[in-house]
C-alpha cells in the first residue's frame, strides 16, 4: 500500500518490493518499521503509520532509510 508513496519520493520504480521483516510501535495509532527488499542486494527500511480505526485514514509512509543491506538491523527511527 505504500509502494507508490515511496516510488514518488525516490523518483523511481521498484520491480521488486518484498517485506522481509517488521516491528511495531504503538502510539496514537501504530508505527510499522518494515525492512523491504527492493532488488539485487538493496534493502530499504520504511516507517509506515496506521491511524486509529475511527479516523479512517490510509496508511502513510512517514519516513524511510535507503542503502540498507539484508543484515542491517531493523531499528526504530
Amino acid at each position: 500500500k505504500v509502494k507508490a508513496q515511496l516510488e514518488e519520493k525516490e523518483g523511481k520504480t521498484f520491480d521488486v518490493f518484498t517485506a522481509v521483516e517488521f516491528k511495531t510501535q504503538l502510539v496514537a495509532g501504530t508505527n510499522y518499521f518494515i525492512k523491504v527488499h527492493v532488488g539485487n542486494e538493496e534493502f530499504m527500511h520504511l516507517r509506515v503509520f496506521k491511524s486509529l480505526p475511527h479516523k479512517n485514514e490510509q496508511l502513510s509512509l512517514h519516513s524511510y532509510q535507503s542503502s540498507k543491506t539484508k543484515h542491517d538491523e531493523l531499528a526504530y527511527f
